[in-house]
This record gives C-alpha cells, structure tokens and sequence, in this order.
C-alpha cells in the first residue's frame, strides 16, 4: 500500500466508502460520481497501480474480479439487460486514481464508442 493512495486508504477503512462486496482479494464499492444507475468500482485489496502492472501471476485476482463483477450484476438485477465492464489506463484514458479498478455499469443504455 501506498500512504497516498485513495484506493489503499478505503481498502484500509480509513475512508468510508458504500460496500457492495467484499472478500480476501476484492473490494466492490459504489462509486461516489455515477455514470449509471448502477456504477460499481471494483478494486484489487493489493495495490496494483494499474493494467500496466499486471503479470500472469495475476490471473487468479483477475477471475475474481470478473467474478465478483457478474455476481454483483446479478445482485443489482442488470445482467438480463447487460452491463459494462471498464477499466482505463493512464491519464489519457480517464484513469484518475493510480490503483487498477474496473467500472461496473449498468441500469441505463450505454452508448458505443464510448468516449
């Protein structure tokens, strides 16, 4: 973890954040700026600054990731319609906080391209 990182400071519960799910690998919060009726952020408990970072070691955190994603896509009752799964690298992408977390949208039409 790093002392700066937004991300680490809600995984370490010194920022509250609105859990959706939680295990010994993810964290799933809401995010504090939606997109979509349902924008849920889904991040690695590890600092993993971003997809650039990733090795194949990472295989396991990045199925339960997705895993997560697709049960919590049944929770929030958006995976009849469908739903979007974003995650941005560098600044140029959108990526705002230097910790890998994937963007869970759904609820409402999403337009493509989507930049």
């Amino acid at each position: 973890m790093t002392d700066t990182c937004l991300f680490c400071r809600i995984v370490a519960g010194e920022i509250p954040s609105t859990k959706v799910r939680e295990d010994d690998l993810v964290l799933a919060i809401r995010d504090i700026a939606p997109q979509a009726p349902t924008h849920v952020l889904l991040m690695p408990r590890r600092h993993v600054a971003s997809l650039a970072d990733l090795t194949e070691d990472d295989a396991v955190l990045l199925g339960r990731i997705f895993a997560v994603a697709a049960d919590v896509a049944r929770e929030e009752g958006i995976e009849a319609d469908g739903y979007r799964i974003v995650a941005n690298h560098g600044r140029a992408a959108g990526q705002s906080v230097d910790h890998l977390h994937f963007h869970l949208l759904g609820g409402r039409g999403l337009a493509w391209p989507p930049g």
